[in-house]
């Protein structure tokens, strides 16, 4: 028998993209399935970004570029970082990843190795106990509450800091909560990981889709104690719907995003070179695009809320920011994947179950869908409570 690599025996593989691909079989096979569960914007790229990949194309940049990204994009999100998050960086302070699940794998990858400790507040995005154990690390869990809006306060920081901890994950607007961390929260946990002297990473990627007035802030914005300390991660897949052509980026520590650069050339190489320039086009749209966006989100999250708050045993939190809602499931009296399995094969809708996310109690549903799916698919639900009662 082959001998796998011992960093990959603690490794799982991501719940979403095995329900979502279930979901997805299913439909091909003929099953009415509507999904709740990928993290995917159903609108279509916007044309002047398709229109880029024509011109790209037939302009023959077909060839590689630079490692860690062209150089007119890794200029074009430091002026992204500085109008819309009030942050200077220069060029070489930036790379272009093929993802922002990348830029985050690679910053775990050239930061973190055995008897690291990585302090994730839960419940969290799937990928970050994974990305921690593949570099050899040790995530350790900090708990949030619903009743308190899934925050992670700076006592509850502060506790579970031991003197191997060596990285912050912070991710506001929240996959997949939906929580967003108000400025106030954010500097108090600020001074917490600049008097532990620790390094954080802060995972932007949902920042354009806020909701009921929420202003996004970047905790590396505050002073240049923690911004010299902070990565910030953010890319185009969810905020102009580019999630098949893979582009994150990352900025930060000059030298960290070096070796970062290095990282890729032995494995990735460049991002696909028409996605950056793709990329390049969606960063240069008018704010109004990305406004049209969020409304049309904010309503799809307060009709999601109204009607799943009508499922027995379903208990809401209301999404403050990204496109999801996160629902306690206790008084359902199963437990999150019972109840994904049974509501996949029973009424053919896909959620995510909770446990992949930390929290065996809740699970997750997209609202990135139309209206329709929406009021569909939670009718669905609300008939399989119902029927369990």
């Amino acid at each position: 028998m082959i001998k796998i690599a011992e960093r990959l025996s603690k490794v799982s593989p991501s719940a979403t993209l095995k329900l979502t691909a279930k979901a997805k079989e299913m439909k091909a096979k003929g099953f009415p399935v509507i999904s709740f569960g990928a993290g995917e914007p159903d609108f279509d790229t916007p044309q002047p970004v398709k229109d880029e990949a024509v011109k790209s194309l037939q302009n023959g940049f077909t060839k590689y570029t630079p490692t860690s990204g062209i150089p007119e994009l890794r200029e074009e999100v430091a002026r992204k970082f500085k109008q819309d998050n009030g942050l200077d960086y220069k060029s070489e302070q930036v790379v272009i990843s093929c993802g922002a699940k990348h830029s985050l794998y690679n910053l775990f990858q050239v930061l973190l190795g055995p008897g690291d400790e990585v302090l994730i507040p839960s419940p969290y995005w799937v990928s970050y106990p994974e990305m921690a154990y593949l570099a050899g690390a040790t995530p350790v869990f900090v708990e949030t509450r619903q009743e308190d809006g899934f925050r992670l306060s700076a006592d509850a920081l502060k506790k579970a800091v031991t003197p191997r901890t060596k990285l912050v994950v912070l991710n506001s607007p929240s996959n997949p909560t939906g929580a967003v961390m108000g400025e106030k929260e954010l500097r108090a946990l600020a001074d917490i990981i600049v008097e532990k002297n620790l390094l954080c990473v802060s995972d932007e990627i949902y920042e354009y889709y806020l909701y009921a007035g929420q202003k996004h802030v970047s905790i590396a914005s505050f002073n240049e104690e923690i911004k010299k300390r902070t990565f910030v991660v953010n890319g185009t897949s969810k905020s102009y719907s580019m999630t098949g052509l893979r582009i994150g980026y990352l900025a930060g520590d000059a030298e960290v995003v070096k070796k970062i650069g290095i990282l890729q050339d032995h494995s990735t190489s460049n991002p696909t070179s028409i996605s950056q320039k793709m990329a390049l086009a969606a960063l240069k749209l008018p704010q109004s695009y990305r406004d049209e966006v969020r409304t049309k989100f904010e309503k799809r999250a307060k009709l999601m809320v109204e009607l799943i708050g009508r499922a027995q045993g379903f208990k809401p939190f209301t999404p403050q920011g990204a496109f999801y809602t996160f629902c306690d499931i206790l008084g359902t009296g199963v437990t999150s994947e019972a109840l994904c399995e049974e509501l996949l094969e029973k009424r053919h809708v896909a959620v995510i179950p909770g446990k992949s996310f930390g929290s065996d109690k809740h699970v997750r549903l997209s609202f990135a869908t139309g209206e329709k799916d929406i009021e569909e698919g939670i009718q669905r639900i609300i008939e399989w409570s119902k029927g369990r009662a």
